[in-house]
């Protein structure tokens, strides 16, 4: 698992597995941030995208 969070964007990826990404995306809203869900073919959690990651991530994940 990494994390690579972009300041600028306010955003913050959480790759559950190592390579590339092919998904599906499902989104969810959560305390004002958007949270993009990506899924694999076999409906698997590869990957979570959190738009506004300043507000609902650990300040030591966002610094």
């Amino acid at each position: 698992m990494r994390l690579e969070y972009d300041k600028v964007a306010d955003a913050a990826m959480i790759y559950l597995v190592d390579g590339p990404i092919q998904s599906a995306r499902q989104d969810v809203e959560l305390d004002n941030a958007a949270i993009i869900l990506d899924f694999d073919s076999a409906d698997r959690l590869i990957a979570i995208e959190v738009m506004g990651a300043s507000r609902v991530l650990p300040p030591q994940l966002t610094s």
